[in-house]
């Protein structure tokens, strides 16, 4: 399925908002537009920014105090 840059970005917005296949998902769609050098480089630029905010916020979500990450 082909998906646009605009709604990826959307889709980031959300994604503390959905289950963990779905955010798996997104994170996924994200990476593919990275990936897409077609895509204007400053929206690929934004969502580079949007996923490593949601990655960040995942990574102090899932790390305990006796996990290192």
């Amino acid at each position: 399925m082909i998906i646009s840059a605009n709604t990826v970005y959307s889709n980031l917005a959300l994604i503390d908002q959905v289950d963990l296949v779905t955010s798996a998902l997104y994170r996924q769609q994200a990476q593919e537009v990275l990936a897409t050098p077609s895509i204007e480089l400053h929206l690929r630029k934004a969502i580079a920014d949007r996923l490593n905010r949601a990655n960040q916020v995942l990574a102090l979500e899932t790390v305990g105090t006796e996990d290192s990450y």
